[in-house]
């Protein structure tokens, strides 16, 4: 374990920066699926099946990202994910087929979800090392850095390419890389007292079957609510600009009005967790984002649309980072990547869901689902409370 406060604190700090750049290229993605729906002549349900490369990619490795962090410590699979990351980034213009996208996808998707398992361990360690519920404000730095992605991505959508757009934020992530990984390497993992340290601590522990079923409940919840994540990151541009006829920049905005949000909830959270408690937290919220993105899919309007948007980021803001750090909590690497695998799983496999639901029916009317899948984790959240709180 880190030998001092001012380690531990040095240790926040990279982690946090990564979770930043995390979402900084995410977003940067997500904000030009319009222009690279266009470029490669894609349907709504092509375009969903192409996303699904992203998802294949994230669920597949995430569970082997468990064994390696196991093996080598989360620090250094975290930089190495974060390098693949941000060089993935760059190929998604360089396609003019669904087909072609969908295997570049594949490639980002690996990346995404390897760094997410890896730094989101480390995250947790340091949460129990420093016995205080901060987990929101990792998942607070990356909904900041997606707002900022997304706000970037506005600005520069009538004026630059998504070939030179994408290839910018390569550059900038393996600066960031560079940066924050030489620090991450250099500091100490958090190892809590009753863990040994990577590399020393032989087959991962066998998991009782209680313990497995919460590890699963929380998951369950974090597919719910990262489902909603995943719904506005690829739909919602697509939806102020097809929908209700907004400009690309504005459209663009709709990520932002989100993320931003999302930011202020968690920047909040810990506050809220030593207040309310988990259950009370996640019941608050779900209920919140339901209201929110029922409005923000059947808003006749652009401006009331975009307030929906920022309601739903409110109340999903703290549910995901609680589920992960309660499974990890619970089962270590192995139980923050099945809950990550679940939670990214439902962020990443819900848009080509909404993909095929909108060809069925309309784009609006599938983003419903996103309200309904909210009021799905309230009521496992209830119907849980006393099994979760005992574990």
């Amino acid at each position: 374990m880190p030998g001092s406060r001012d380690d531990l604190t040095r240790l926040r700090i990279a982690l946090t920066a990564f979770f930043a750049l995390d979402g900084f290229v995410f977003a940067g993605w997500v904000v030009r699926i319009p222009a690279i729906k266009e470029q490669t002549g894609a349907s709504a349900s092509a375009l969903g099946l192409a996303l699904l490369g992203v998802s294949a990619g994230a669920v597949v490795t995430m569970t082997l990202t468990g064994r390696l962090v196991r093996r080598y410590g989360s620090h250094p699979v975290t930089v190495a994910c974060a390098v693949l990351l941000c060089l993935s980034i760059a190929l998604p213009p360089l396609t003019h087929s669904a087909l072609a996208l969908g295997a570049v996808l594949l490639v980002f998707g690996s990346a995404y979800g390897g760094i997410n398992v890896a730094f989101n361990s480390a995250a947790v360690d340091l949460v129990a090392v420093l016995r205080r519920p901060i987990m929101p404000s990792f998942h607070a730095a990356f909904s900041l850095g997606g707002m900022v992605g997304a706000g970037l991505g506005g600005l520069v959508a009538g004026s630059l390419s998504p070939t030179r757009h994408l290839f910018g934020l390569t550059l900038i992530g393996l600066l960031v890389t560079l940066v924050a990984g030489r620090a991450l390497l250099r500091c100490e993992p958090a190892v809590p007292p009753d863990r040994p340290a990577a590399g020393d601590e032989g087959p991962p522990r066998r998991l009782d079957r209680r313990t497995r079923r919460l590890v699963l409940t929380f998951g369950l919840i974090a597919l719910c609510t990262a489902y909603g994540e995943g719904a506005m990151a690829d739909w919602g541009a697509l939806h102020l600009e097809q929908d209700l006829d907004a400009s690309p920049g504005l459209a663009a905005a709709g990520y932002s009005c989100f993320a931003l949000a999302m930011t202020v909830g968690r920047l909040t959270g810990t506050t809220l967790l030593e207040r309310l408690g988990r259950t009370t937290t996640v019941v608050a919220g779900g209920t919140t984002a339901v209201a929110g993105m029922l409005l923000g899919s059947l808003a006749p309007s652009v401006w009331a649309a975009l307030f929906g948007f920022a309601v739903t980021g409110l109340g999903l803001a703290n549910i995901f980072p609680v589920a992960v750090e309660r499974a990890g909590a619970l089962g270590g690497p192995s139980g923050v990547a099945t809950a990550s695998t679940l939670g990214y799983g439902g962020m990443l496999l819900g848009p080509p869901a909404i993909g095929f639901m909108a060809d069925w029916f309309s784009l609006p009317a599938a983003l419903t689902s996103v309200a309904v899948l909210a009021a799905v984790a309230v009521l496992v959240a209830v119907a849980t409370r006393r099994a979760a709180a005992a574990g």
